[in-house]
């Protein structure tokens, strides 16, 4: 088995990634943390194969950790799970040694491929370790594993919408109990209110949520957007 870290700041999101690493056949979750200072103290356990590590952390960023763990000699891997997506950031992380890079939202299937990439790697890695590297071909076949193909949307889920946003939703909708607004299921998410209000919409169009109005005693009424249980 893999063992993973998962590092996120927002507790729901590293529960959410928590549960799509555990639907990954040889990968299991050893460890959450959400600081860097917890990431980097499960990593000293000398437990920890794979971080999913995200890069804005309230202590310092997801790199400094990386660099941090790079100067005391952990060499454990690490794929970036984040919403930071520029160049220089993304540059960095290459030259860090982070093995993928995924950009939130994404799909359960992109964050599969990337685990899957990477159990390809360490198994080539397990195969020509033993005797050491005897030419290029096996040099490739290092380099080659961790090549993916790029990943459709989630059926069901229109273009630019992805599993752990929408999972994210209906985790507040279900706890809630009643019905929210798209300004309160945004400051419970962290997502922007035009984000929140296009996933709001499709889930009520797939039946997934009950839109109700509520009248003020001027302006437009308000959509608000309850649970539907199944």
């Amino acid at each position: 088995m893999i063992d993973v870290l998962v590092v996120d700041d927002d507790f729901r999101v590293a529960e959410i990634n928590a549960k799509y690493v555990g639907k990954v056949p040889g990968f299991r979750v050893t460890a959450r943390a959400h600081s860097a200072a917890q990431a980097l103290a499960a990593v000293e356990r000398g437990t920890i194969d794979l971080v999913l590590l995200d890069h804005y952390l309230p202590d310092r960023t997801g790199l400094e950790l990386v660099n941090r763990m790079r100067e005391q000699g952990h060499g454990t891997d690490v794929i970036m799970i984040t919403a930071a997506a520029d160049v220089a950031t993304v540059q960095k992380a290459m030259r860090l040694g982070a093995l993928h890079y995924l950009v939130k939202p994404f799909t359960f299937a992109a964050l599969r491929t990337r685990l899957d990439s990477y159990a390809a790697l360490r198994r080539t890695v397990d195969r020509v370790g033993g005797r050491g590297l005897t030419g290029q071909e096996q040099v490739d076949r290092m380099f080659g594993a961790l090549r993916t193909s790029p990943v459709p949307s989630a059926p069901g889920l229109p273009s630019g919408h992805s599993e752990p946003t929408t999972d994210l939703i209906c985790g507040v909708l279900h706890r809630a109990g009643h019905p929210l607004s798209a300004h309160e299921v945004a400051a419970e998410t962290g997502l922007s209110r035009s984000t929140a209000q296009r996933y709001l919409r499709h889930l009520e169009q797939a039946g997934r949520l009950r839109l109700s109005l509520k009248y003020g005693d001027t302006g437009r009424p308000e959509h608000r957007y309850a649970w539907v249980a199944p």
